[in-house]
């Protein structure tokens, strides 16, 4: 009896692996259509698929958007501040190309000041209320500077020493309306006319030379340098250029309205001009008269 069950299932396992291998086969070969239990299965598998795949790739897209906007914010805070640093770069490059342009003018300057002693000097103060009158320097008494000593550019002449402290003065500008302002200047032409600059016109913001000839031929564009004759200002240093020629109140002489030649609201670098021994001394004797210093 134990040996018929035994056979039986034995048959009944030899009969399920054909009927499984047959079903195998079946699935497996070609053909145009499924059948409906496994077009069911195949269908209820995708719609599960399907419901889960959803949530899942909405989980996983919103964590990576997220993701990539960090990184985009990370590439945005490091693109600024790279653009910083070139906008720092750019103007420490510019400030130091026109720091080498003006120093170079300056070795140029120094040059052609036989008779006197330039002293190189920095800008590091200016009051905003008297822009056009006074500026600070970083070189006082104890750098040999003295008061009336003339200040210049590269390009031109600037002002003279007002007053010093040991390790500071304070400069004079030429476009200061004072009346003991004036400096003695030298026309430039066919016939050289010596004249005073004196007075400033804010709104054009030209320099006033006043005392040359009223039939004295007077053109736009001529040079107006220092004459050297009151001994406080380099000889032939560049004040400007004439812009117009106007006669004065009386008729009696014109007065030139000239453009600097130095930038007076771009100044940094600038040199005191100091006389060397030997040089001759007006300053006593102008004062007041020639050059008001």
């Amino acid at each position: 009896m134990p040996q018929f069950f035994f056979n039986k299932r034995l048959i009944m396992l030899l009969v399920s692996i054909i009927v499984l291998v047959a079903l195998i086969g079946f699935s497996l070969r070609e053909r145009e259509e499924l059948s409906w239990p496994e077009q069911f299965v195949k269908d209820s598998t995708s719609w599960v698929q399907s419901l889960v795949s959803r949530p899942a790739h909405f989980v996983a897209g919103f964590f990576e958007n997220l993701q990539d906007l960090q990184n985009t914010y990370q590439e945005n805070k490091e693109l600024k501040t790279r653009l910083n640093d070139m906008a720092r770069l750019e103007a420490k490059v510019y400030s130091l190309e026109k720091d080498n342009e003006e120093l170079q003018e300056i070795l140029d300057k120094k040059e052609s000041l036989a008779d006197y002693e330039p002293k190189q000097a920095v800008v590091i103060a200016r009051n905003p209320e008297r822009w056009n009158e006074l500026i600070i320097i970083n070189k006082g008494k104890s750098d040999g500077i003295e008061k009336n000593m003339a200040v210049i550019t590269a390009r031109g002449l600037i002002g003279k020493v007002k007053s010093t402290t040991p390790f500071s003065s304070t400069v004079q500008l030429v476009s200061a309306l004072d009346q003991t302002n004036r400096i003695a200047a030298l026309l430039q032409g066919e016939e050289e006319l010596h004249g005073t600059i004196e007075g400033f016109d804010r709104e054009q913001e030209l320099l006033l030379l006043k005392g040359l000839p009223y039939d004295a031929k007077v053109e736009k564009g001529q040079n107006v340098i220092t004459s050297g004759l009151g001994g406080v200002f380099p000889k032939a240093l560049p004040i400007g250029k004439v812009v117009k020629v106007v006669p004065d109140e009386f008729g009696l002489n014109q007065t030139a309205y000239v453009k600097p030649e130095a930038n007076l609201y771009d100044l940094e670098h600038v040199m005191v001009v100091k006389k060397v021994m030997g040089s001759v001394d007006f300053t006593e004797d102008s004062e007041g008269e020639e050059e008001g210093d």
